[in-house]
């Protein structure tokens, strides 16, 4: 099942009728924030939409203040998407995402000094917990979308938030890639396309998980330290730059804010809760002969994973 998360703006009006072409079917899902007089003119637009083209729709009303709008409508959604996941089965979540975006997102990422997993954001296809997403406007610039919208005469709303510069995202916008886009698009889509497959060929999941204990083979060290950033996040841990630095410097084995180990021999690099344990010797002994670094051992005792 198909949701599509619309706001009756430029770009997810395009998808919804673009997935209607090809005969994909989807409902809607909609946010109001209520920030705007012309967000109830939206929500309107939507119903009508959904009407007219038998869709289900989903409506959320939000009501955030200003102190950091932009994170939190994003978990507002994005919580409200994966209720209706969790509620009525939809797997996949359809979002509109175009190439401007994705460029806005890299210099945004580029500026505060970011890896390159958040850099490189905005796959066409990513997989989720609860579903997977799909992005069919990632490779379209915001001046194609516009042109698809007025040739075919549909109606679509424009934020005028969109044009105010206090959200840092606007900035980017209006100073940096809109400016870029209008240039360079070819260049910007083909360097997309290979910046993933390298990203993909860098950090696959290649480790091997059992319960929260994880390792993988080393391979080069600044490889290996976005393997552990990744990894980490799965335990719900985020690494600061200090941090990063420890572990190359101790050669993968140091224990992060008393709550991870990270250790590693000459072949692999084990990374689990820290747990420390009286263990008998002939578990020790079984550590030393499957040559298993000292800091995991406690969390393997604990769920007697070996």
């Amino acid at each position: 099942m198909n949701l599509l998360a619309f706001s009756a703006g430029v770009d997810s009006t395009a998808l919804f009728f673009k997935l209607l072409e090809q005969n994909i079917p989807f409902d809607i899902a909609i946010v109001n924030y209520h920030k705007r007089k012309q967000s109830n003119l939206e929500i309107e637009y939507a119903k009508t939409l959904a009407k007219k083209y038998n869709k289900k729709i989903y409506i959320k009303d939000c009501y955030l203040d200003d102190s950091n709008f932009e994170a939190k409508a994003r978990n507002c959604r994005y919580k409200f998407f994966e209720e209706l996941s969790n509620k009525y089965g939809y797997d996949n979540l359809y979002l509109a995402h175009q190439l401007n975006d994705r460029l806005e997102w890299f210099l945004m990422q580029l500026s505060k000094g970011a890896g390159l997993k958040e850099i490189i954001s905005m796959p066409k296809i990513e997989k989720k917990d609860k579903f997977i997403i799909h992005r069919p406007l990632i490779e379209m610039t915001k001046e194609e979308i516009l042109e698809y919208l007025n040739k075919n005469n549909i109606k679509y709303f424009i934020d005028e938030s969109n044009f105010d510069t206090k959200y840092k995202r606007n900035y980017f916008r209006k100073e940096f890639s809109d400016k870029f886009i209008n240039q360079f698009k070819d260049g910007v889509k083909r360097s997309f396309e290979y910046l993933e497959e390298d990203k993909n060929l860098l950090l696959q999941e290649d480790w091997i998980q059992q319960k929260k204990l994880f390792y993988f083979k080393k391979t080069n060290p600044q490889i290996d330290i976005k393997k552990v950033d990744l990894i980490l996040k799965k335990l719900g841990y985020v690494l600061s730059k200090p941090q990063r630095d420890e572990i190359l410097k101790t050669n993968f084995s140091t224990v992060i804010g008393g709550k991870i180990a990270i250790d590693s021999n000459n072949k692999k690099i084990y990374i689990s809760p820290y747990e420390t344990l009286k263990m008998d010797k002939k578990f020790k002994e079984k550590m030393r002969i499957n040559k298993i670094p000292s800091k995991v051992r406690g969390y393997i005792y604990k769920l007697r994973l070996f």
